[in-house]
């Protein structure tokens, strides 16, 4: 394989995991690029579930490097847990690396992000309330702590001092809340580095030169509809979720980025708050949540359904850079007679036709969805294993999507497991 990016091209929960999963196989590095705990990747092999939000599922594999890089946000808490959990499941965890440019997620950061959801009252985000907004506010504000702080006493005493005053006047003054001493946080730091110590890769310099001419995959969290710049703004994570992140979230070169394998689900979900165009409130709908077993990974929180959105697909082609497409959930479908795509949005106010993204999301809630009907094939896939034995109404459907996204199809997921694949 050449260096290749992963990344979701809907709002997120479109199987990334296992696509990396999958691919990770035959990389020689997994670097996670973006994002925190927040996002949740699950990944089924042998009938045994791995639930990864911080991780790289490729840990899975023996003899694999798996790197968090500079534009992941950590929170040592979940951090823990999930290192714990995965020994507990005997992953062996030997070839995981921190970058110690990677800022931290404190206790904080927590507080504050959900007091601020809860005062939004009838215009919340939806955030998941893990701090992340907050962290990546502070980075750009330059007051974060990053993962090496922890091993500088004289540093970090320092930037606690200038750091804490800010926090305490926002928690107390705005949102009347209890505030934290120094000695707090500096217990919560000498914890914490301990555990994250024996994963920190201070030679993370020599980590991009050693891997330079070796195969790296790229792993990505949420989804482009999500991306702090180019999502449903302000509905959106506070991160890059694109393929060209890839590079500053790592440190490794863009010239070195080969592939962009944008994952898309059959149909779309989102989770939490914002414009979705084509959500479904019937039967339907309500169907495809059960059969796909829509609930959140990290937050457990039922996600919204709707149609495949291939207006929304185009948009996060184009702006992600897909080269090659991953669908995902495909046997969801099996036993529909009708299939919906959206081809192009329409306004209700004025009847204008939409077939490009309209980026002022604001405008969201006058638009309606005009579909094309596709008919469903009315037979179980998930145990087909050969692009040629797939029914030749799925082959249209796929088809269909391919020219609508002016993108190929490379790989078709018939189900959770690691074998239900098929390689176009």
């Amino acid at each position: 394989m050449e260096n290749t990016v992963v990344i979701g091209a809907q709002w997120g929960d479109e199987g990334k995991a296992k696509i990396t999963d999958l691919l990770s196989e035959n990389a020689d590095l997994i670097v996670r690029f973006q994002g925190g705990c927040n996002a949740g990747h699950t990944v089924v092999y042998d009938d045994k579930t791995y639930k990864f939000h911080l991780v790289p599922s490729g840990i899975l594999y023996k003899n694999k490097t798996c790197f968090l890089g500079n534009g992941v946000v950590i929170h040592p808490e979940t951090f823990e847990k999930e290192i714990n959990e995965l020994k507990l499941q005997e992953v062996n965890l030997s070839g995981l690396r921190i970058s110690p440019l990677a800022v931290l997620t404190m206790p904080y950061h927590i507080d504050i992000d959900g007091l601020s959801e809860n005062s939004l009252k009838n215009s919340k985000i939806g955030t998941t309330k893990k701090g992340i907004g907050p962290t990546y506010s502070d980075k750009i504000a330059r007051i974060a702590l990053k993962v090496q702080d922890l091993f500088d006493e004289e540093t970090l005493a320092q930037r606690l001092d200038s750091i804490l005053p800010l926090k305490n006047s926002v928690l107390k003054n705005v949102y009347n809340s209890k505030t934290y001493e120094k000695k707090e946080i500096l217990g919560f730091c000498e914890r914490y580095k301990n555990i994250l110590k024996p994963y920190v890769c201070f030679e993370w310099q020599n980590l991009v030169r050693e891997f330079k001419n070796k195969k790296i995959l790229f792993e990505g969290a949420q989804g482009v509809m999500l991306d702090v710049d180019w999502g449903t703004y302000p509905y959106v994570t506070s991160s890059n979720a694109v393929s060209g992140y890839a590079a500053c979230g790592s440190g490794f070169s863009v010239s070195q980025i080969k592939d962009v394998i944008g994952v898309y689900k059959a149909y779309v979900t989102r989770v939490g708050e914002g414009p979705f165009v084509t959500e479904l409130f019937d039967k339907d709908g309500e169907t495809i949540q059960q059969i796909g077993c829509e609930f959140g990974t990290t937050t457990g929180r039922k996600r919204r359904t709707g149609w495949f959105d291939a207006v929304c697909g185009k948009y996060t082609a184009l702006v992600g850079g897909v080269t090659k497409i991953a669908l995902t959930k495909l046997d969801v479908f099996d036993n529909f007679e009708k299939i919906k795509i959206a081809v192009a949005y329409k306004d209700k106010r004025n009847g204008k036709i939409y077939t490009d993204f309209p980026t002022n999301t604001f405008i969201h809630q006058y638009l309606e969805p005009v579909y094309e009907v596709c008919d469903g094939w009315m037979t179980k896939t998930s145990d087909i294993k050969n692009y040629s034995d797939l029914p030749a109404n799925a082959k249209k459907y796929i088809s269909r999507i391919e020219t609508l996204l002016e993108v190929p199809v490379s790989i078709v997921s018939v189900g959770a497991d690691r074998n239900q694949t098929i390689f176009v």
